[in-house]
């Protein structure tokens, strides 16, 4: 794809067209929203970055839009296999809508030690955040494992398609396809819930309400991520109960926080502090749950929730190497680096966007909010002759500079 030209508009231009297509004064559209006038003045004009999740979904509320609409998602990068991947979002879309369940469809699937490995090999592609990788193998691994559903391996086969339904949902949200993403995780939670297994069911919903939260309602994730905790919670005994309640606690937490249910939130977090001093660092389903990934996920709250300061004190305070997953890692240095930004540490907060560029560049280059964290950074960088680790981060991104 082509380098975003300086004629295709911003998060803040396709914020104020669409208000000035409502005929809204910002004062009115900023009260639908609940957010102050000048705080949506700011926005407008660029000079405050659209990279708070909770935000830009009040803004997409009050505009009666998708926040898609506005950060114009899937992005367009100069990243070929980040381009690649997006392109190979549409086989594996089909795959999800013609491979159905109910149906054996007309595939010959491999054996099934060769679908297990497969499935192996792209939740590792998932974890290592090599979405082209993914989405080379797993249209054609969802056709075989739906037919081989229906075959003698037919409970091996329904445990294997809950992983690589959840690996499809998954890297439909990071690579900026929430519908696809919601696809998905219906799949995972149906097969699932055929299998009767606790803990894959409480797994299939953690993905749901991921996937609820990538098409921008918070609501509904923290009441999917409630019932989810209640159903599970008797079962936490069994193996790998604990580690699914654990994030199925991170994710109330978190929905929580965007609902501005401040309270509810500093207690689902304190549960799930709570579960993680039981389990210590783990890896179940590739969950990387653990004292760390909780720190990781009060990060992303605090950022998100209003308070820098405290993101990044908890930052400093975290090790984010003893996660085995590259994406959390990622996240880690693209959650501070944008809470560095709000406190006007720019040094460091492009410090941290390379090391996370560095770790999962496709999925870095597909986040609108990393990009109108770069486009922020940038702004103040031509005004102070910024640096070309800066300017190389956003040509890389396809932002002009």
């Amino acid at each position: 794809m082509a380098t975003r030209k300086p004629s295709d508009p911003t998060v803040a231009e396709r914020i104020q067209l669409r208000r000035q297509a409502r005929g809204w004064s910002i004062r009115h559209a900023a009260d639908r929203a609940g957010l102050a006038a000048s705080t949506w003045s700011r926005i407008e004009r660029g000079m405050r970055a659209a990279d708070n999740r909770f935000v830009l979904a009040d803004i997409a509320q009050a505009l009666e839009c998708s926040v898609a609409e506005l950060t114009g998602m899937p992005l367009r990068t100069v990243d070929r296999d980040t381009e690649a991947a997006q392109a190979g979002m549409l086989a594996v879309r089909r795959a999800l809508l013609e491979a159905e369940f109910a149906e054996p469809g007309d595939v010959a699937p491999r054996p099934i030690e060769q679908l297990a490995a497969e499935t192996d090999l792209v939740r590792a592609l998932r974890v290592k955040c090599d979405y082209f990788g993914v989405t080379r193998l797993l249209p054609r691994l969802l056709f075989e494992l739906h037919a081989a559903a229906h075959g003698r391996e037919r409970r091996s086969a329904l445990e294997l398609l809950v992983q690589a339904t959840y690996t499809a949902s998954s890297v439909a949200k990071y690579l900026g396809y929430p519908a696809e993403s919601w696809i998905g995780a219906q799949q995972c939670r149906d097969v699932a819930e055929v299998l009767e297994k606790p803990v894959l069911i409480g797994f299939a919903a953690f993905a749901t309400t991921h996937a609820a939260m990538a098409c921008d309602s918070f609501s509904r994730a923290r009441s999917l991520a409630r019932r989810a905790v209640d159903e599970l919670a008797p079962q936490a005994g069994v193996a790998g109960g604990l580690e699914t309640l654990g994030m199925l606690q991170l994710t109330a937490g978190y929905a929580a926080r965007a609902a501005r249910q401040t309270g509810e939130s500093a207690a689902w977090m304190a549960e799930a502090h709570s579960v993680a001093e039981r389990t210590g660092e783990t890896n179940t389903l590739d969950m990387a749950f653990g004292p760390t990934n909780v720190r990781l996920w009060q990060i992303a709250i605090e950022v998100d929730g209003g308070d820098p300061g405290r993101a990044v004190q908890i930052a400093s305070e975290t090790n984010p190497a003893l996660v085995s997953s590259p994406n959390r890692q990622a996240a880690f240095y693209a959650d501070t680096a944008r809470a560095l930004a709000r406190l006007n540490k720019d040094r460091n907060a492009v410090r941290m966007l390379l090391t996370a560029e560095s770790l999962a560049p496709q999925q870095i280059h597909s986040s609108p909010l990393v990009q109108e964290s770069a486009r922020s950074l940038l702004e103040r960088a031509r005004r102070e002759a910024g640096g070309p680790e800066l300017r190389g981060l956003c040509e890389r991104m396809g932002l002009p500079v």
